[in-house]
Parts: structure tokens; sequence; C-alpha cells
């Protein structure tokens, strides 16, 4: 700890002669003014706290362009990496952003990145380091597709690198894979947009900011909870026949407005700023841009309790995609249990008989119920759907929820199992940690926990806790759909 704190205080000194900010002037710290380093436990961890009150839009941080970590700085400023990287030109910006951190790495002490480096977290729990125990734990197929995709994406990567890497004369343990993981994963959860490099930039300081999810609404999400209401009215009670479909182009144009930090060419410096008032000790929070939990797993290695963002994608049959122009990915549920605009729209014309879509198309596509009949139907065939996609998984909603608390209790893989009221699948998972982190020789039986075996269980926790949500926005919209359900019967009941 004391350590930890050393380095802390070695990088907000270098930060501060690198000319990076809070304020206008320049002391011994580039913090204190608008922001100071603090632990908020259960909320990120180690993060960027107000130093004092905040108003919305205020600049709380500046990091000129000569202090970000990019390819172009790197090169410029050592020949032999330059003159290596040139000659390997078919490799992604990416790759070589990930080599050239790993041959800074190789530096050590003599780095003049080296105060930066020694603060970067020494391990991530990106889903592309999954083994196959938690990448299973994950249980639905979207999920393990994800990782397999993301752990063959790494390797191949990796792979692809070997050879500049040999070159550059990295140490051995530089050019392994868990060290080409951890430098990958560096990357995906700490570069930041920079207009002239796709690989981004590690920015030191602004990248202590922990993640908040964007409290605006897209235009989209704004249209669903606007037309929300109206599919809930008779159709006899609306007038109008007002198109809905969405304009993607305009609203990946707009989505710039979800992030807190930019590059600004005119003074030559990533800007960061509160994207609402904040009082003093209050973590200040980034948004990095809308991202489902999986996403945010997959990029950054952690996920959110409440994401608004988070969406559950259920099998659709085939001919619901194709009585409709919705895209794929528009036909989802909403965390809140929600089914989507676009997923309502496609299973009401679906429900449909073919030869009247046509006629009705108009009125399914601007959000409205096309008959009382129909809308049962469709609130019906969502709830079966839900029901029975989490009776094809392995646990229940209450048994993940019940086994989230037993983890945290496993401190001692080779203890005896003496945990009341878990089920026997859940004890039978549990049983399967302890198993997968034996033969890994991830503990030692003079310590409670090992640091390999705590990583290996905090991936664990992360996979239930993914499906826990996963069953969670299932379980909610069972109960929108039900509650729908008594509505529409009571609608048929009185008329």
């Amino acid at each position: 700890m004391e350590q930890e704190e050393g380095n802390l205080e070695r990088l907000l000194k270098w930060a501060a002669e690198c000319g990076i900010s809070d304020s206008k002037c320049r002391g011994l710290s580039c913090l204190g003014h608008s922001l100071v380093v603090s632990y908020f436990h259960g909320a990120g961890g180690r993060g960027l706290g107000a130093a004092r009150d905040l108003e919305k839009g205020e600049l709380v941080l500046k990091v000129p362009k000569w202090a970000l970590f990019t390819r172009e700085s790197l090169l410029l400023k050592d020949d032999q990496l330059s003159v290596a990287v040139n000659a390997h030109s078919s490799l992604s910006s990416t790759q070589t952003l990930t080599v050239c951190l790993l041959y800074e790495m190789g530096k050590g002490k003599t780095s003049w990145w080296h105060p930066y480096l020694i603060n970067l977290p020494r391990s991530y729990d990106i889903i592309a380091t999954f083994g196959e125990f938690e990448k299973q734990a994950m249980q639905v197929d979207d999920a393990i597709w994800a990782a397999d995709k993301a752990i063959s994406k790494a390797e191949f990567e990796w792979k692809e690198t070997n050879a500049l890497m040999e070159q550059l004369k990295l140490k051995p343990q530089l050019r392994t894979f868990r060290a080409w993981l951890w430098a990958s994963a560096t990357v995906s959860s700490r570069t930041m947009h920079i207009p002239w490099d796709g690989a981004g930039c590690l920015c030191p300081v602004g990248d202590l900011f922990n993640y908040s999810a964007p409290v605006e609404e897209s235009d989209f999400e704004n249209m669903e909870h606007r037309t929300h209401d109206l599919a809930l009215q008779d159709i006899s009670t609306v007038n109008g026949e007002t198109s809905c479909i969405l304009d993607m182009e305009q609203l990946d144009s707009d989505s710039g407005r979800l992030t807190d930090g930019r590059f600004e060419n005119d003074v030559g410096a990533y800007c960061f700023y509160a994207k609402k008032s904040y009082r003093k000790g209050e973590q200040v929070l980034l948004s990095y841009g809308t991202y489902t939990n999986l996403e945010l797993l997959e990029h950054y290695g952690f996920l959110l309790n409440e994401n608004p963002n988070d969406k559950v994608f259920v099998p659709l049959e085939p001919e619901i995609y194709s009585s409709c122009s919705w895209p794929k990915e528009s036909l989802y549920i909403h965390q809140s249990g929600k089914p989507s605009f676009a997923l309502l729209s496609a299973l009401r014309l679906w429900a449909t008989p073919a030869n009247r879509r046509r006629s009705v198309g108009h009125l399914a596509y601007s959000g409205l119920q096309l008959s009382v009949e129909n809308e049962l139907f469709v609130m019906r065939w969502i709830s079966n759907k839900c029901n029975s996609t989490m009776k094809n998984l392995p646990t229940t909603f209450e048994e993940d929820s019940l086994l989230l608390s037993v983890i945290d209790k496993i401190q001692n893989v080779n203890a005896p199992l003496e945990f009341a009221n878990v089920s026997s699948v859940s004890t039978d998972e549990i049983c399967t940690f302890r198993a997968n982190v034996l033969k890994k020789g991830e503990t030692d039986s003079k310590t409670l926990v090992s640091g390999k075996m705590q990583r290996s269980r905090e991936r664990w926790k992360l996979a239930v806790k993914w499906r826990l949500g996963y069953k969670k926005i299932l379980v909610d919209c069972i109960s929108v759909c039900d509650e729908m359900i008594r509505v529409l019967c009571s609608q048929i009941s009185h008329s």
C-alpha cells in the first residue's frame, strides 16, 4: 500500500512536469484544484473525486498532446522502434500500439513513461482472459460465443506480432501470450479516441476517471418511450400515421455527445469536462460511450449492477426477421424489462396474417397496437419465450443470487464445503471451480487466498454476475408482459 502511494505521488509530480493540470496553475502535483485521487469503495475503486464544487460543463482536466502515449509520440522518441514498426506495416494500429507498450515496459526505469507505466493495473478481467470454466459459467450461448471470439482474436493478433517483438528483442516474459493479454487489455480498456490514429491514445491521469453509463437518452430511446404509452392504448384512440423509422446514420453521428472528453486541436490537448455538477468529495465520472454489460466485460473487464444500456436478445423465428425491415440488433429487451420499439413492431406484424401485413405495416412501424387480440398474442409470446429461454439455462435466477453471495466466502479451496441452502447444481459448480484452481496450482495451502486464486474467483464472479443480470432482464420482461396481459384481458371483459 505504501509503495502504491509512492508510485501515485511520482505519477502526479511527473504529470505536472508534463503540463497535465486540473487548473491554469502548475504545482508539485497536477491535481488539487478541481480533482483529487480518492478511493471509492464499491464504485470502481481508485478514481477521481471533486476537490471543490464543480459546475456542469466546467473544464476539469487538460492533458497536452506531448503527454499522450501514442504511436506517433513513441516512434518520434525512439529510432529503433520506428524502424522496426515501419518494417511490419501489415499490422493494425492497435497491434502496433500494444507492442509499443510492451517495448516501453521492457525499458523499466529508463523509460520516459515509467512513472505512468508503474501505475497501470497489474491484471485485467476482460473476457479474453477467461478460462474454459469462467467462459462456460456465463451459460448463455451469445456470451460464450463472444468469449470464444475474443480469445481467438487475441491469440491471432499475438501470433501476428511475434516477428516484430523478436526484432525489437523484447524480453522473453514480454513476448508471452499472458503479457500480450495484459498489454492488449490495457489498450482496449484505457485508450481514448484521437482523430489522427485509430488505435487511440493512453492518457496519463485522464484514465483515472471511472466509468458512468451515459445518462442522456438517444433519439431512439426517446422515441421508444414516447411510443410506449401509445402502444398501451387501443388503436381507436390514436389518430395519425406518423412514421417512426429511425435514421441509424444520424444516430451514429450524434454518438459523440455521449462522451465527456475529447482532443481539442486549438489548445493541443485532451480536455475533460464535468458532464454534470458535482459537490466536493463526489466521484467525477467519465462516460466512454454506450455499452451493454457484455460489451463492458469484453472491452473493460467490469460490468455495472444497474446499466441502463444493457439488453437481452431472445431467439426469434426466422419468419419474424423476414416479415419486417428492422435490423436484428434492434430486436431486444431493455434493461428495464420492456421489449424494444422495434421488437414490438416486428412481433405485431409477424402475428398478423401475411395477406394483411401490407395494409397495417405503417401502423406497426408507428408503434401502435394493431388490435387488442394481436397485442395479447404478442405479450403472451414474449412472456413464454422469456420463460423457455430461462428454463434452458442450467441454473435459475434465485440459484444464481445465492451463489453470488457464496462466492466471496470461498477463501480456501482446501476447506470443507459447508454452505447451507445452495442447490446441487450450484454445489457442482463450486466443486468444479475448486478442482479447476487446484489443477492450475493457483492456491497456496499456507495462505487463504493466493493472488492467482483470487483472480480466478473474480472472473468467475463476473461471469455469474453477468448471467444473473441477463436473467433479471428476462424476469422483469415477464412481469411487464404479464401486467400488460392483465390490462388487455380487462379491456376484453369490459368490451
